[in-house]
């Protein structure tokens, strides 16, 4: 990972290429389950039902709804420390990629490396090449591009 921080948005530049932020291990449980099914209205039963689950998955366990995911990993950037940044804001994602099934109970972590920055009128942009890593997981639970604004204070 890069040299410590903080940086202001005309520094940042300067670490395009580098892995910036790693999140902490974060657990998947259930309860975040439901609660994103209830919220959004997905309850699909690979999310929701653990005892049919149990039956007819591999490995008998529910399945987070990948928007979670991206929810739960896409935090990671603000653990950049930036100096003189009044506010961020996600702009957008690209090319995302759920490679791996996440159950329930999983552990799951962000690795953020700036890909792009650009300074705007008011601030800077940046697309983050993000890869959630899952524990006990073969292959990234997904990969993505987080596009965020960021307003100079």
């Amino acid at each position: 990972m890069g040299q410590a921080g903080p940086w202001t948005l005309d520094q940042l530049a300067a670490r395009a290429g580098e892995e910036l932020a790693v999140g902490a291990w974060t657990p998947i449980t259930q309860a975040h389950i439901a609660g994103f099914a209830e919220a959004t209205g997905d309850r699909q039963w690979i999310h929701v039902d653990t005892e049919r689950a149990a039956a007819e998955l591999p490995g008998g366990q529910t399945i987070a709804h990948g928007f979670l995911v991206l929810a739960a990993a896409s935090t990671v950037v603000q653990a950049v420390p930036l100096a003189g940044v009044g506010a961020s804001l996600i702009y957008g994602l690209d090319r995302v990629r759920f490679l791996s099934p996440v159950v329930a109970g999983t552990m799951i972590r962000a690795r953020a490396t700036l890909a792009e920055w650009a300074l705007r009128e008011s601030g800077a942009q940046a697309r983050w090449a993000v890869t959630v890593e899952g524990q006990g997981l073969d292959r990234p639970a997904a990969v993505f591009d987080l596009i965020v604004r960021y307003q100079a204070a």
